[in-house]
């Protein structure tokens, strides 16, 4: 990267985290359980409900309870369940259109961090109804109050129940991106264990996965602050802890509700203190080729780590020691290298694959220029990195 843009990046940074005590950041309340929302709804005098979730959860039957806990209190709801692995303008205009046809007065996004992204945005075209999706990518460009949103989470890693974010797909180009307004963040998260057991194997990776690289990217980041650096710590203890042993036992109760803990602590940490070019890489390949954006994140991950060096060394070291990861006593070095290590192994546990050898090298170029235009100048990164220089890490993932 040229000096003179790496010196606007690293000044936008700066300035950026210099604000950071002044923005409006907000952590959502916690509910314990999902028979609370109906006590929200009373409170907040709401009378009718929109449910933003997935064919799948529907048909597993996992917004039933929610369903009759709604009606047994009054409060009448329409089900949006539409939802795509990476959710797309089209999913958000149709759940915007429904709220409106309905009367719906809150949203319940109801699943994973695609049907959170899903109702964020359909939120966001609610009360911003001449200003298209694709007009409001990018940093503060919907800045208007939500209705009511509440999250309910029922895996336990993309900590999208606390985040100002909104990751949308645009299918007609193939490319995937970010909003991000203070005002998408949720205004309650429901962490209720029950929602997420006996989650599959392979969600319960990816996942989990998705958890530990939003801490990690928080961490190592020019961005942090003594509370994210508290909060990626716990997320990184709780996975060390309970991600392999969910994945084992999905029935495992403390692991599922350890992992949901872990995912908000995660959420809170990168909400704050942002994430990198992991992120800008995996959105790139979901809007290229659909791939899971947990699964993308798990395999990127030691990747990249490996690809900053030194720049994170120090960094990665105190956060692996501090988690309970590698014995205190390891120097820098070799407690950055045990706990790449450690994520290449869970990884590999797990049966998450090493590379992606599917992508194709005439897409390299375009998924890089994204990733580029994504990453830089927002996310404080250990090393800056251009389009040529991100291109390295596509052949990385590729396996060469």
């Amino acid at each position: 990267m040229r000096i003179t843009r790496k010196i606007y990046c690293r000044v936008f940074q700066t300035v950026f985290r210099a604000a950071l005590p002044f923005l409006p950041y907000r952590n959502p309340k916690i509910i314990p359980s999902v028979a609370g929302i109906a006590d929200v709804c009373r409170k907040k005098n709401i009378h009718s409900v929109m449910i933003v979730t997935d064919g799948g959860i529907r048909a597993l039957g996992l917004t039933e309870f929610l369903e009759k806990t709604l009606t047994e209190e009054g409060v009448s709801y329409c089900i949006y369940d539409r939802t795509v692995a990476n959710p797309t303008i089209q999913n958000v205009e149709e759940a915007r259109a429904l709220y409106l046809e309905q009367g719906a007065e809150a949203l319940i996004a109801f699943g994973g961090g695609s049907s959170m992204d899903c109702a964020k945005a359909a939120g966001a075209r609610i009360v911003k109804p001449r200003q298209s999706i694709r007009r409001m990518k990018g940093l503060l460009k919907v800045h208007k109050k939500l209705p009511l949103l509440i999250a309910v989470p029922t895996t336990a890693g993309t900590g999208s129940e606390t985040t100002l974010a909104a990751v949308i797909t645009d299918s007609e180009k193939h490319h995937k991106y970010p909003i991000n307004d203070f005002s998408l963040i949720p205004r309650y998260a429901v962490l209720d264990y029950h929602e997420t057991m006996g989650l599959p194997k392979s969600i319960t990776a990816t996942t989990g996965m998705d958890a530990l690289t939003h801490a990690v990217e928080a961490y190592i980041g020019r961005s942090t602050t003594k509370e994210t650096r508290m909060m990626a710590e716990e997320a990184v203890h709780l996975i060390y802890q309970h991600l392999k042993a969910a994945y084992d036992d999905g029935q495992d109760k403390e692991a599922r509700s350890g992992m949901l803990r872990a995912a908000y602590c995660a959420g809170v940490a990168f909400t704050k203190s942002y994430v990198g070019y992991i992120h800008a890489v995996a959105h790139s390949l979901g809007g290229q080729y659909g791939t899971p954006h947990g699964l993308a994140n798990a395999v990127i991950l030691p990747i990249v780590l490996r690809m900053y060096g030194p720049a994170c060394e120090k960094k990665l070291a105190r956060l692996a020691r501090n988690a309970g990861v590698v014995d205190r006593k390891m120097k820098d070095r070799e407690a950055a290298v045990s706990f790449i290590g450690w994520i290449q192994e869970m990884n590999d546990s797990m049966e998450i694959p090493r590379h992606f050898p599917e992508i194709q090298p005439e897409d390299i170029p375009v998924m890089a220029k994204h990733a580029d235009k994504e990453g830089n100048p927002l996310y404080p990164v250990p090393v800056l990195m251009n389009r040529r220089e991100l291109e390295q890490i596509y052949y990385e993932v590729k396996g060469r």
